[in-house]
């Protein structure tokens, strides 16, 4: 495939709901996902359920699934502990977080960057020896809520410290949706001169309708891995006012048209979508999940059995 597209709806979406969406929709969600083609499925977190108890079931969602060797899930984990649950829930690739912004980080992680780097290479080295593949996140690159404008040089030093300890590919994160286009070829630019493409992936949120266009500037910088979310879910619960990731069914629409493989069923990735968006009983923020709804006289929903 030309363009890999990491599903991130289960965790980075479902985190975000007001209510606590129970384990079979989950599972059910996870395994329609699989279902319409995609390899890369981010289905939980093993952060502590005191800070988010909308995945404190991650160890059953997992326990729940089918297993399939052609996909990969795999789970978002902040410390020693958090993996020790991936392992035991069997997982082959864990993912760790952090941000590039001092004041996002301390809100979201509860650290200074400089404290969290020796927890999270403590944890990419023991998964490492485990045989684990370890992705990382790093958030509020193109701006952050508290601070504002972050600084490139700061992305490229925490960059260098997280691909240095380990950390197969690196997820370069919108996390308000403040990016647009010319700042992100500026961004992926240097990114890509220090660290090549194949090292690195792009995370937007379309906050302010810029999602897709801002993923065709990291096209033209040679990214060919995008993280989206079905239906558009999500946000991040210590980034107020951030929207949705863009959305899968949006992104894999526009790829295609665009000549990429991404080895994608469109229609049954619009189906996943109707189905989680049948079960969360309202309308989600894709556009083509609510041309798909249209044109199949679908009407909004509650709760299809998982």
């Amino acid at each position: 495939m030309d363009v890999r597209v990491y599903e991130v709806g289960p965790r980075d979406g479902l985190q975000n709901e007001a209510q606590i969406v129970p384990t079979e929709v989950k599972i059910g969600l996870i395994e329609r996902l699989a279902d319409a083609g995609l390899r890369w499925i981010e289905a939980s977190s093993f952060v502590n359920p005191k800070w988010i108890p909308q995945l404190a079931d991650a160890g059953d969602v997992l326990a729940g699934l089918r297993q399939r060797p052609e996909v990969t899930y795999s789970a978002l984990v902040p410390n020693m502990r958090g993996l020790q649950r991936a392992r035991e829930a069997g997982l082959r690739e864990v993912a760790v977080f952090m941000s590039a912004s001092e004041s996002h980080n301390r809100k979201n992680i509860n650290k200074s960057i400089t404290e969290t780097l020796p927890v999270l290479a403590e944890v990419v080295g023991e998964a490492s020896a485990c045989g684990m593949r370890v992705r990382g996140y790093l958030s509020t690159v193109f701006g952050c809520p508290y601070e504002g404008k972050v600084d490139l040089n700061r992305t490229l030093s925490v960059a260098e410290a997280l691909l240095s300890m380990g950390v197969y590919e690196l997820s370069i994160g919108d996390t308000i949706g403040v990016a647009t286009p010319k700042q992100v070829r500026e961004v992926f630019s240097a990114l890509v001169k220090e660290f090549t493409t194949e090292r690195l992936a792009a995370h937007f949120h379309d906050t302010r309708g810029t999602g897709l266009a801002n993923v065709t500037a990291a096209l033209d910088e040679g990214i060919r891995t995008f993280d989206s979310s079905i239906g558009g879910m999500g946000g991040c619960p210590y980034a107020p006012g951030a929207a949705g990731n863009i959305s899968t069914e949006d992104l894999v629409y526009m790829l295609t048209g665009m000549g990429y493989d991404t080895g994608v069923d469109q229609q049954k990735l619009a189906e996943a979508g109707r189905y989680i968006q049948q079960q969360l009983g309202r309308q989600l923020p894709s556009r083509v999940l609510k041309a798909h709804c249209a044109d199949a006289g679908v009407p909004l929903q509650r709760r299809e059995q998982a």
